[in-house]
């Protein structure tokens, strides 16, 4: 049961992980964040976390990379791609890669909406 999901969040700006903490702490526990790709691997295997929520552009290793490895190796896990980029071709990439959504950073509100229908549907 997913009542207070625990996430992970992995983006290279320290202000939009504190931002992106701030707006899901009152229905998640943000157990982590990392700033590069190869870190998210680690804390992932490390934290065991419901949701993750991820840039596209991580340094390191891409936000494509990472998400592929995490659904392969744990496919429990959500993955959330969060991310400016509007771009069908990629968003489609992502998907394929086990992607469970794709939130533009543009419209953050229904990063928590997302979060709170991935969780109804893991119950």
């Amino acid at each position: 049961m997913c009542t207070r999901p625990r996430v992970l969040l992995a983006d290279d700006y320290p202000e939009l992980i504190t931002a992106v903490s701030r707006l899901l702490a009152v229905h998640c526990d943000v157990v982590g964040s990392v700033a590069d790709g190869s870190a998210l691997l680690e804390a992932a295997q490390r934290l065991a976390p419901d949701l993750i929520v991820l840039d596209v552009n991580l340094p390191k290793l891409n936000g494509l990379a990472a998400c592929r490895e995490i659904t392969r190796k744990h496919p429990e896990m959500k993955v959330i791609i969060f991310t400016a980029l509007d771009d069908s071709d990629v968003r489609e990439q992502f998907f394929q890669a086990g992607a469970a959504a794709y939130v533009s950073k543009l419209e953050s509100v229904e990063l928590l909406s997302t979060v709170k229908r991935l969780c109804a549907e893991t119950v």
